[in-house]
């Protein structure tokens, strides 16, 4: 007898999805997308610009395989399930195999679940549904524009400038590193100075002189203000209140990465790549089980069968004083809410409880979202805070304090928040303190940080700058582009991406920036909800963009190539170091009349072990000083590459090589596991 078919984009859900679902279904993987736009048409957009921006789609490089396999199953099954992930990308994932499978309406189905486990996974079965146009026209409707936006843009950087390549988010992401970088550079200190006054149990800072802010620009001023004062303090107020402290809503895609980078230290990249492998399953004993809910997400919400078993929990746990209630949420815009917030798929299956089955940074991670969403559901923190205000000749200081009378979701949560007690002495109005000390310090204002990943990140997604799921992979594009350095932690945009941002300003200031790329996220999330039509929003944008375009091949200013020193063999002009898809060439200062391009030098290659990323061949390559590196045989299209010696093994944590360093360690080349 014919099975049911089910398809997911992971070959790592398979395993556990048709343990649940039993014998009569046959689980496989897509494994991701297997079409996307040609490269056909005009300037090779893969669309027909002139009727409706209609899409040719073909099979990724690779695929065909996979598709074919695809169909033969389907024809061999009862009925076709669509199970991708359960957002846009994954919606348009299912069209796609609807399409690429030949698929009639009565022979699928669509089931979405947030997560695998048994009684979710089997619940989305009884509740299936079809493909969500409107989804999947937003999806095709981005994939465009950053089609159009990428090729247009990339092609006039790279004749025009040393850059590589421009993008909808990329470049905007871009320009707030470089804004922020000018205003670093035309920041100007200016100088400040405090008094604190010392007691036997305490100290107290000056806050006013004469009912103003006490604003004391130099050592003069201070010294004046000092002089000023006896050793004899009067006390002129203490309050003292209770005060409660809410925890903070669970993990969103951008809330996780933001507190992953603080808190463990992770790039925005490691952060998902973990955050998958926890939601697609770990084995733990005789089953695969995910520990998590989908991990892009912006919405907060949490289901009503998850609370209702951490309240549970956590009386059981805790006590019923620590059973807290659910925090409201402020309804941002360009939020899609299309599914819950990253929470453990069982608030039972506590951190401690399976270790044992976790690498160090799947525990660490696990843990974080684990205690996250717990504490949501507790009860606030209670201090108790006072404020004394003493007075001196007309000068107030004043100092604070606070006790911690009640945990509350500290219980679980202090490991990230900690509150410290700082204990004032309790005071009557009108009593004399004397003063040990009256200090003075000077200090300067300090220019604006640099953006970290969990700034930049922050500040992409409250400007309503990209999606979840973009997040990470535009901060990974700036750097591999050498538009930003990250040093010491800190995003530092390099000379051509500096460059690059200022001819994209001089040319497309319109287009390119905050409040434009935010309306176009808006007017994507109206296609999603089907309030309007896809291929009007990308006319309306083409016609405005393409003749910018033009100006710009037109009227931007070429920079000039470097020249190497030497001569071309075949016509005598200088040659020069050109900018291309693969990097840097030495050519012939004359093209296009004398196509001359200097051969690379031959290498000998040595085979070590197969490529991760696309199936070749890992060979010895040594560079043209002579230093040996291992790199992928298939370069310049796949450019996976690692100065110490690939073991032939991958990493068990995020599948790239596994090396051995010069200290003998057998290490990934990525991430941090270590054998």
């Amino acid at each position: 007898m014919s099975k049911n078919l089910v398809i997911v984009e992971s070959p790592t859900k398979t395993k556990a999805i048709e343990k649940y679902l039993g014998s009569n279904y046959k689980v496989v993987s897509s494994k991701g997308h297997i079409r996307d736009l040609a490269t056909s048409g005009k300037f090779g957009l893969g669309v027909d610009i002139e009727n409706h921006f209609e899409p040719k789609y073909v099979a990724i490089k690779g695929k065909k395989k996979d598709i074919d396999s695809l169909k033969k199953d389907a024809k061999e099954s009862k009925k076709v399930y669509l199970a991708t992930d359960p957002d846009r990308e994954g919606e348009a994932i299912s069209w796609h195999l609807k399409d690429a499978l030949e698929l009639s309406d009565d022979n699928y189905e669509r089931v979405v679940f947030n997560e695998i486990t048994k009684n979710v996974v089997k619940d989305a079965f009884n509740h299936t549904r079809k493909i969500d146009e409107d989804l999947v026209h937003s999806q095709e409707t981005r994939r465009i524009l950053d089609r159009i936006i990428g090729f247009r843009l990339s092609k006039l950087m790279q004749s025009k400038t040393g850059g590589k390549s421009a993008g909808r988010v990329q470049s905007v992401a871009l320009k707030l590193i470089v804004d922020r970088e000018r205003e670093i550079e035309s920041f100007k200190e200016e100088e400040y100075w405090s008094v604190t006054a010392l007691f036997d149990d305490l100290e107290a800072n000056l806050d006013t002189i004469n009912g103003e802010k006490a604003d004391l620009k130099n050592e003069e001023e201070t010294d004046k203000a000092i002089n000023s004062l006896s050793k004899d303090f009067k006390v002129i107020s203490f309050d003292k209140k209770m005060k409660k402290k809410a925890s903070k809503h669970p993990f969103i895609t951008s809330t996780m990465q933001q507190e992953a980078s603080t808190k463990l230290g992770f790039s925005a990249k490691k952060t998902m790549q973990i955050a998958q492998k926890l939601y697609e399953g770990i084995d733990i004993e005789k089953d695969t089980i995910g520990l998590i809910t989908y991990m892009r997400t912006d919405s907060v919400r949490l289901s009503d069968e998850f609370i209702k078993s951490a309240y549970a929990f956590i009386d059981e746990q805790y006590g019923k004083d620590y059973v807290g209630y659910v925090k409201k949420s402020k309804k941002k815009e360009n939020v899609q809410d299309a599914h819950e917030a990253i929470r453990p798929s069982s608030i039972n299956r506590t951190p401690d409880s399976i270790k044992k089955y976790l690498t160090k940074d799947e525990f660490s991670l696990y843990e974080l979202i684990y205690y996250r969403a717990l504490a949501s559901l507790m009860a606030d923190a209670k201090v108790n805070q006072s404020t004394l205000s003493i007075e001196n000749n007309n000068a107030i200081f004043k100092s604070t304090g606070q006790v911690l009378l009640f945990d509350g979701y500290l219980k679980v949560y202090s490991k990230y928040e900690t509150k410290e007690d700082k204990i004032i002495p309790e005071f009557k109005i009108g009593d004399v303190l004397t003063a040990k000390e009256i200090n003075k310090e000077q200090h300067f204002t300090k220019p604006p940080a640099r953006y970290t990943e969990a700034k930049l990140i922050k500040a992409m997604e409250d400007l309503g700058i990209g999606r979840p799921s973009t997040y990470a992979s535009t901060i990974t594009t700036l750097t591999q582009r050498g538009y930003v350095k990250i040093i010491e932690k800190k995003l530092n945009p390099t000379e051509i991406g500096i460059e690059t941002t200022d001819k994209l300003q001089e040319f497309f200031s319109d287009l390119i920036n905050v409040k434009y790329t935010a309306k176009m996220e808006e007017d994507l999330d109206k296609v999603a909800e089907g309030k309007k039509i896809w291929y009007k929003i990308l006319e309306n944008f083409y016609k405005d963009f393409e003749p910018e375009v033009e100006n710009a091949f037109s009227k931007m200013e070429k920079k000039e190539d470097e020249k190497t020193g030497e001569v071309c063999p075949n016509c005598g002009k200088p040659m020069v170091i050109k900018n291309g898809r693969y990097g840097k060439f030495e050519a012939c200062s004359g093209y296009p009349e004398c196509k001359y391009i200097k051969p690379k030098e031959k290498q000998e290659l040595v085979q070590v072990c197969n490529c991760p990323k696309c199936g070749g061949k890992i060979v010895e390559r040594k560079t043209k000083k002579g230093k040996i590196f291992y790199g992928c045989g298939n370069f310049p299209k796949c450019k996976v590459a690692v100065w110490d010696k690939p073991t032939g093994e991958l990493c068990p944590e995020c599948n790239s090589l596994l090396v051995e360093s010069k200290d003998g360690k057998i290490k990934c080349s990525a991430c941090d596991y270590q054998k």
